[in-house]
């Protein structure tokens, strides 16, 4: 039976919907009588007046948007197995074998000098209005947590108080603050702060002053917009700043350096100039030029983080990243992200996350069968809780090493932001009022870090950031209960038997075992002993 896999035409991502909405044609979605008179309020109406806009998930700059397309297989078709003997890095003893004696802390890097507390990380979240608007939280509460976090693309160059000089960035404001307020914050050299680059920041040089000027230790290369095709575009209302973005190399559109644009924007015609960036161009040459370049400016770690591409592109990926010998190895798969690219290509290109993990896994078992040493790895793609991080890591063991979330941090770094303009507003909302009416009652970890940092410095931190240091505990605590539900201890015991396929399908791609069989050959040894 052939199902619909997308909905299009109408959805909250672009402010559309259909007016006769309980009977659409399942093809096109459609309303099934498009009556002459519609005002139009799908896509198709919509983008007859709004035209291009409406490629974009909107509100632009508070929103982030993932794709609503229902893919045939992912990770809800697994499930975690559980066992009821033995246990893996620890005594097998029940006073000693409990949740909270789960080590959760990972190291990684060629010499291991990168050191996570949780297996997790906010993989890039770059110029766009929503990270800069949220970026105290995110970066306090990941600093504390002691987890790694990304500054993506094009930070450098938006910032309009960056000076640049012979095309390459020498001070800013912004990344510089970025990269301090992590800092300020780290505990017991826990975590990271990395500055990632795409074509345009190359080209300015931002990953060198990063490293030169601001002490930073690992960078990142990206190719192409990670998880997505092309690039996302930001919105600029300033003529002033579009010009200063097209003089720095941006794709800025219309061209805000023509007289007739010019005369058109400050008559009102249009309010808004977008910025788009280019696609990469890769190749082995380019690739192990640029990484000896990083290395040679000081860089202590370097990363790469790739998209997801048809699996030739992986397989290069995976290659290139282990022959030049990158610390980290990150893999997003399709689906969405943070910034704002094309609705409809959110939805409806690249490789979904299991197959394009479940590929990744084939690929590294591949070189590490010929001997090869492989990076760490990462995988990335609608992450969110505890259940999901541990079949992540199962799926790719031994090689993953790591979970790539953004969209769910950030939630949570906004729903704590909000909390605390509420509280200070007096206007705290049923809802959470129940809980209390200050950030010590309602955060429920705001006792043990008052304890830990001190009540000076535990009043100072944003809400934003408790909240999440608090969602991460959580997860923590989550994915500990888990493992030792599945007797493992520590992550490297983590393995690929640890999870069941549902499905045939899901065991057809994954290669994981499907759950009708499952231990069989310990079964029958239990049966017949």
């Amino acid at each position: 039976m052939s199902v619909t896999l997308s909905r299009i035409n109408a959805s909250a991502a672009t402010l559309t919907k259909n007016r006769t909405e309980g009977s659409v044609v399942p093809s096109s979605c459609m309303c099934v009588t498009c009556v002459d008179g519609c005002i139009g309020m799908c896509e198709i109406g919509k983008s007859a007046y709004c035209g291009h806009e409406v490629l974009y998930p909107q509100p632009l700059g508070v929103i982030t948007a993932a794709a609503e397309k229902t893919y045939p297989v992912d990770y809800s078709h697994f499930n975690i197995m559980g066992t009821s003997v033995g246990a893996h890095g620890i005594e097998p003893d029940s006073d000693k074998a409990i949740f909270p004696a789960v080590d959760l802390e990972i190291a990684f890097g060629h010499d291991r000098g990168i050191k996570f507390r949780y297996p997790w990380a906010i993989p890039g979240i770059g110029s766009t209005d929503v990270a800069k608007n949220n970026w105290d939280g995110l970066a306090i509460g990941s600093a504390l947590s002691g987890t790694g976090l990304t500054i993506g693309e094009n930070v450098g160059g938006m910032d309009p108080d960056a000076v640049i000089r012979d095309g390459r960035v020498v001070d800013t404001a912004d990344l510089k603050r970025r990269v301090k307020l992590y800092r300020d914050h780290q505990r017991d050299g826990y975590g990271a702060i990395v500055v990632q680059a795409n074509i345009e920041d190359t080209r300015l040089g931002v990953q060198e002053y990063a490293i030169q000027e601001l002490g930073v230790e690992c960078v990142e290369l990206k190719w192409g917009q990670g998880a997505k095709d092309i690039g996302g575009e930001v919105k600029i209302r300033d003529l002033k700043k579009s010009q200063m973005l097209h003089e720095r190399g941006y794709m800025v559109l219309p061209d805000p350096t023509a007289t007739h644009v010019i005369r058109d924007f400050e008559g009102g015609v249009f309010k808004e100039f977008e910025r788009h960036s280019r696609v990469g161009m890769v190749t082995e040459e380019s690739f192990a030029r640029r990484v000896e370049e990083l290395r040679n400016a000081g860089a202590r770690y370097i990363f790469l983080k790739t998209g997801a591409y048809r699996p030739a592109g992986l397989a290069r990926a995976v290659l290139f990243a282990t022959r030049y010998k990158t610390d980290l190895l990150t893999v997003d798969g399709a689906g969405g992200g943070t910034g704002m690219s094309p609705w409809r290509m959110m939805n409806e290109w690249g490789v979904p996350p299991v197959a394009l993990h479940s590929l990744l896994y084939q690929y590294a078992r591949r070189l590490a069968d010929r001997g090869l040493q492989l990076p760490a790895l990462a995988v990335a793609g609608g992450f969110t809780l505890e259940d999901q991080i541990f079949k992540g890591l199962a799926l790719g063991a031994p090689f993953v090493k790591l979970v790539g979330m953004a969209r769910a941090p950030i939630a949570a770094a906004m729903v704590g932001k909000t909390i605390g303009r509420t509280i200070d507003n007096h206007q705290i909302p049923v809802y959470i009022e129940r809980f209390g009416d200050s950030k010590d009652e309602i955060f429920v970890t705001s006792s043990s870090l008052r304890q830990e940092l001190g009540a000076k410095e535990f009043e100072e931190l944003p809400t934003g950031a408790i909240g999440l240091y608090t969602f991460y505990t959580r997860l923590a605590q989550g994915l500990r209960q888990l493992m030792a539900g599945s007797r493992k201890f520590a992550l490297e015991y983590i393995s690929r038997d640890d999870i069941a396929a549902l499905t045939r399908e899901a065991s057809d791609i994954s290669g994981i075992q499907y759950i009708m069989n499952v231990d069989q050959d310990e079964v029958d040894r239990v049966l017949e002993s």
